[in-house]
């Protein structure tokens, strides 16, 4: 049995806007895994290759079924390389959108570039109904397609191993503190630097949560090399924000008085992170 290039790429078409249809009406539904392989690891090397290559002399049924794995593989990941430079990011709709134009688009090149081929050096897909068993179908091939057939299966049985690994492997996130300073008004700008004898002046310290469990944390503040206060210790809980103002009043005169903000975590002795001004006290 033919299937026509051009039948083959409707179908094409059609199941990319499926894909579509599912992961935004569906996004639970195991049709996403269905469709989705196909969509990344199949349609866009062959869509592409039959853009380019349009007769069918130009490369082997089998060839041009291992080289649109191969091309996909290639394909998606620039794509996605793309996007990360543009406002929308590596996101699931952007790259879903991204991947039904390329579809798209070169399945048009196809369709533009076929309408004037004659029938005969259309691409044409075969499908052979013969009930033949897989050792005489596997004998009756030449040493390049058993080689092109090993290969294609290994990339086919790799892709979706790694997909699977990473669809089932459990994300890690990150761990880390936010540590900041702000002005007395809560910006990040326009910090105190110079301070009169007698006079003061605020900053806000801030602290936020990224280490998935309760923590706590203790600031030393020191002046010009001398304490100047502490804060806490203070439990912070996981993605909580904790911010508390502190008063600056400089003991003495001198330029350049490092104010500095050592912030602890938990119970070790080791600074964590610092933060540091200098604030000139005029003689």
């Amino acid at each position: 049995m033919k299937i026509k290039a051009n039948h083959f790429l409707y179908a094409i078409n059609i199941l990319t806007a499926v894909l579509f249809s599912v992961i935004a009406f569906l996004p639970s539904n195991v049709l996403r895994i269905i469709l989705g392989l196909p969509v990344v690891l199949f349609f866009p090397g062959y869509t592409l290759l039959a853009a380019f290559f349009p007769k069918k002399e130009s490369l082997r049924d089998i060839e041009r079924f291992a080289l649109s794995f191969g091309v996909s593989i290639a394909v998606v990941p620039l794509i996605g390389l793309a996007l990360n430079y543009t406002p929308w990011g590596i996101r699931l709709y952007p790259i879903l959108i991204s991947l039904f134009i390329f579809i798209l688009a070169m399945s048009v090149t196809s369709w533009y570039r076929n309408r004037k081929l004659p029938d005969a050096e259309k691409i044409s897909i075969n499908i052979n109904v013969k009930t033949s068993s897989p050792s005489q179908l596997w004998s009756q091939q030449s040493a390049r397609d058993k080689i092109i057939t090993v290969g294609l299966a290994l990339l086919v049985i790799g892709a979706i191993g790694a997909l699977v690994y990473v669809a089932t492997r459990p994300r890690s996130q990150e761990k880390f503190t936010e540590f900041y300073a702000l002005n007395d008004q809560g910006n990040a700008e326009n910090y105190p630097d110079t301070i009169h004898i007698g006079q003061s002046a605020q900053v806000i310290l801030g602290i936020i949560n990224h280490e998935n469990v309760t923590t706590t944390y203790k600031i030393e503040i020191t002046l010009d090399g001398n304490s100047a206060g502490e804060i806490g210790p203070v439990d912070v809980k996981t993605e909580q924000k904790f911010e508390q103002k502190y008063t600056i009043t400089p003991a003495h005169k001198s330029d350049k008085q490092e104010l500095l903000f050592s912030l602890y975590k938990g119970d070790s002795t080791d600074v964590y992170e610092s933060l540091h001004l200098w604030i000139n006290v005029p003689q």
